[in-house]
């Protein structure tokens, strides 16, 4: 979910319960739950899940909650063949491009949640398919622009960009200072979500057309978002080396103070480098339309549970609004219900950050989203370099996407 590695220790899987710990009735039942280092202490986040299933067990003495923390590496491959092997959890946390992938093998959860009215609406339609929902969220992220004053300074530039036209407007004059105006990774390896995706959505585009069947990325809407990376690369505005590779953060020109505003960056990502006094939260940029990326947690529950009820009765306690506001504050994400309010009031970036959540998608819900990414990525990357045009590019990534979803 973020460009900086989260590391955490794991179980072996042979270790692991299967679906469903216990039978029915009065006997007691356990309930077995997957998630990852969203805290990125491994003792803290252990700590957490360990006080709410105490919590929890004092309501339910008929139910044993078991949590496990897996590393971020590797978790759908981890996933897949523990469900192919009768050996997946009760319980699993994924996120909105993950569900469609696992829809079949998931169960909804709409029953188990009590305030559904609570949720933010981007964040509830992040996590239904069919008008179901798919997984009870559980935190938020928001990918707005984040713009370093150092770098303005250094150009001396006083005025933020708000619009496209303000970015390319102010490239020149940046560069004139040794400054790029934004960073764009360009390897195919970076997420699409955090990259181009925003700017297509901003050009009031999408990735799949309305039925799901073809790639809509093609469009007019695509070509201009190419068109203003490819303008930024064209014109040196942008760090060459991030087009070809996947550097280093610590040896980019964002780290080193050479680069004005990122979409691609969280304030967490260049606290280090910039400080945190010269971090300035905006909102997204805008053209057609304000979007931004962000995230949804959600916790899922996994169709071959034995144990469903009391499964989904651990998802509502959990994603309740309590435990979640306590997760958010001891993560650094931020919440997904409307009653909480403000969970960072009192510190200025991430109170700016959690002003964009209502601007934010979570990208397309389709069992395909990923492996179109890995056709369309290639191709973005060759029109940065000079291989082929936007038009080119995004024409032939939408011939390999459409033979993907069959049509």
């Amino acid at each position: 979910m973020r460009l900086r590695a989260l590391a955490a220790a794991a179980a072996a899987l042979g270790t692991l319960t299967a679906c469903g710990g216990g039978s029915g009735g009065d006997e007691k039942q356990t309930v077995t739950m997957w998630i990852y280092p969203n805290i990125a202490d491994q003792t803290k986040h252990q700590a957490f899940w360990d006080e709410q299933t105490k919590a929890f067990e004092a309501a339910n003495p008929n139910i044993d909650v078991k949590v496990e923390i897996y590393p971020w590496a590797k978790r759908d491959e981890a996933l897949s063949t523990a469900i192919a092997g009768n050996k997946a959890p009760d319980v699993v946390y994924l996120i909105p491009d993950q569900l469609p992938k696992y829809g079949r093998t998931l169960e909804p959860v709409d029953a188990y949640l009590a305030d559904k009215a609570d949720y933010r609406d981007n964040a509830l339609k992040s996590v239904t398919i069919d008008g179901k929902v798919m997984g009870a969220p559980i935190l938020m992220s928001a990918n707005p622009l984040v713009c370093n004053q150092k770098a303005f300074d250094a150009a001396g530039i006083t005025e933020f960009p708000k619009t496209w036209n303000d970015v390319l407007t102010l490239a020149p004059k940046f560069k004139a200072k040794d400054v790029d105006v934004t960073n764009y990774w360009a390897d195919p390896a970076a997420t699409l979500n955090q990259s181009f995706y925003p700017l297509l959505w901003q050009a009031g585009g999408d990735v799949f057309s309305p039925d799901g069947r073809s790639a809509a990325f093609g469009g007019p809407e695509g070509v201009k978002a190419l068109t203003f990376l490819k303008n930024l690369a064209d014109g040196g505005f942008v760090e060459k080396d991030l087009l070809t590779g996947l550097p280093k953060f610590e040896q980019t020109r964002t780290a080193q103070n050479k680069v004005a505003c990122t979409w691609q960056q969280l304030p967490a990502d260049v606290e280090s480098f910039w400080g945190k006094e010269n971090i300035k939260v905006l909102p997204p940029l805008t053209d057609a339309k304000q979007v931004a990326y962000g995230t949804v947690g959600s916790l899922s529950l996994l169709k071959a549970s034995d144990n469903k009820e009391a499964a989904g009765k651990w998802i509502g306690f959990a994603t309740g609004a309590a435990p979640s506001k306590a997760y958010d504050l001891a993560s650094g994400y931020f919440s997904p219900r409307k009653s909480t309010g403000s969970l960072y009031a009192d510190d200025p970036v991430q109170a700016e950050v959690e002003k964009a959540l209502d601007l934010t998608t979570a990208g397309p819900l389709h069992e395909k989203a990923r492996d179109v990414m890995g056709v369309l990525a290639p191709e973005i990357q060759a029109a940065l370099i000079g291989k082929k045009t936007p038009e080119q590019a995004l024409a032939d990534a939408a011939k390999a996407a459409d033979a993907l979803l069959g049509g």
